[in-house]
């Protein structure tokens, strides 16, 4: 079986095993979020030996030329020694500002980079708990001038990073964060194309982050909003969006549930695709952004090009649900 060596130790993989697996079942922290290659957290990079072609999907050609590869998507094929890639993605630690309730269920926890860490709003991070090297990605709702950036997150029951974010974090708390990553984030240029921004529960942030980050640059036209929820409850950041488009003409917003027994008459009823689909049944030449539920932006993804958007044009970021925690003995 091929042979895995790191930090000076050589691994032998089980048949099937990723590197990833390989490394935590030897009891290192590897940081890792959602295992499958969409957080990018898992990065390493190949000393020796050529990763899988699909560990290497998706990345930048000057990634792929220093041998860096998604761990958790590398079944090996032949011995390898690999090592961190902290430098593919930028790296930094950061302090935690405040953490604050938007909902019952959702925060708003900001943070200051210690040093420069060049993003935008919409993009995501991948942010990690120093102590045990806990990671979770988040998008990113607002990235202020102050370089402090704004990260909605919910608050699952059993959730590891949330429920210590809501328990234990307090301002000054330390954390690591890694990226930026991904393209679901506010372009300048054409400031009169109508945009479409649709996503479900903290799918909003980075709606709410390219919205903001539209209206920064001036953007002139139509900017339509949609967040979906089962019910009411699953709104958050109503009054200050309602807010927003009472002051500027061009936004348009749409608290949208599927679950219409609780709807007040402000709130759009019905699947988000069908909502999207009957307020704006002509989008051609619009520019579309979908978060949240992956078979939801599928949906949404599909509608709209059925209705005239161009794949171009459709820019798309799945929300993923984290891997299992694995527990770590070394460290």
């Amino acid at each position: 079986m091929p042979r895995i060596t790191f930090q000076g130790n050589s691994l032998e993989a089980a048949p099937g095993e990723t590197v990833l697996e390989c490394l935590i079942r030897a009891g290192y922290r590897i940081p890792n979020a959602c295992r499958s290659g969409a957080c990018r957290s898992c990065l390493l990079r190949a000393v020796k030996g050529t990763p899988p072609p699909e560990s290497q999907a998706g990345l930048r050609a000057s990634f792929r030329e220093h041998g860096d590869f998604l761990s958790c998507q590398a079944v090996p094929e032949e011995d390898m020694e690999v090592t961190t890639a902290d430098d593919a993605y930028h790296r930094v630690g950061a302090r935690v500002v405040s953490v604050l309730a938007l909902s019952p269920t959702v925060l708003d926890v900001r943070l200051k980079p210690d040093g420069d860490f060049p993003c935008r709003a919409g993009q995501f991070l991948n942010l990690i708990r120093p102590e045990d090297g806990l990671t979770r990605s988040y998008s990113i709702a607002e990235a202020g001038d102050d370089g402090i950036l704004s990260l909605h997150v919910r608050i699952m029951p059993e959730g590891r990073m949330s429920r210590w974010l809501a328990d234990d974090a307090r301002p000054g708390t330390r954390v690591e964060i890694l990226g930026p990553e991904g393209e679901c984030h506010y372009t300048p240029g054409h400031p009169e194309q109508s945009l479409i921004l649709a996503g479900t529960g903290t799918g909003l942030a980075p709606l709410y982050g390219i919205l903001l980050d539209a209206l920064h640059h001036g953007h002139t036209g139509a900017i339509r909003l949609f967040h979906g929820a089962l019910t009411p409850s699953g709104l958050y950041h109503v009054e200050p969006l309602r807010a927003l488009a009472d002051q500027q003409e061009n936004v348009f917003y749409y608290p949208c549930v599927l679950n219409g027994e609780e709807a007040a008459p402000s709130h759009e009823v019905g699947a988000l695709d069908a909502t999207v689909a009957r307020i704006v049944p002509d989008a051609k030449g619009h520019r579309a952004f979908l978060c949240g539920d992956p078979a939801i932006v599928q949906r949404l993804r599909r509608t709209l090009h059925q209705r005239g958007v161009s794949r171009t044009d459709i820019h798309a970021d799945p929300f993923l649900p984290a891997a299992m925690p694995v527990p770590f003995v070394k460290g």
